[in-house]
């Protein structure tokens, strides 16, 4: 097999790992008829390559095997990629920082760049603290935490479903 051979192995392997990587985060997600969408090509893809690789019942090489391999675990990387572009989920931020006027003033600038932000009061080992709840994209996280200046305890936990409460849609500029 030539060096072409071998890089359409390797690159329908990133395809076909990428699909599945992909295809089990919409499953997860509640998104069945995407998800079907995904599988039906991804496992296209894997019987074409492996029919290639196996060669109607001829031994495969060693350097095919490590092909279809390398093919797999950079799929793997690339569909993790691809989950952070297509499943732009929302998100809970808790932002767990010290009582002060400095701290009221960094959640005012969150809100007045139109997240929605609810402050609850907690006790910590050093005193009382602001527990602040935020709802957002995952692309958006970057933008809040700006804010923050490194003065807080940061926890994100993916959230599965939202009803009420207030969001704004933050459009690219």
């Amino acid at each position: 097999m030539d060096i072409v051979g071998l890089l359409l192995i390797f690159f329908a392997r990133i395809v076909d790992v990428s699909c599945s990587t992909t295809r089990i985060l919409f499953l997860v997600r509640g998104r069945r008829v995407i998800a079907a969408c995904i599988g039906f090509f991804e496992i296209m893809i894997y019987i074409v390559v492996l029919g290639r690789v196996m060669g109607g019942g001829r031994e495969m090489s060693f350097i095919q095997l490590v092909f279809y391999c390398g093919g797999f675990s950079m799929g793997t990387y690339v569909g993790s990629l691809l989950e952070e572009r297509l499943m732009n989920a929302y998100v809970l931020l808790d932002l767990i920082m010290e009582r002060n006027a400095e701290t009221k003033a960094m959640i005012d600038r969150i809100r007045s760049d139109g997240y929605g932000a609810t402050v609850l009061h907690g006790r910590g080992r050093d005193g009382i603290r602001y527990v602040v709840k935020i709802i957002c994209r995952r692309s958006d996280i970057p933008v809040i935490t700006s804010h923050v200046e490194n003065k807080a305890f940061i926890c994100i936990s993916e959230v599965k479903g939202i009803t009420g409460g207030f969001f704004q849609l933050h459009t690219k500029k």
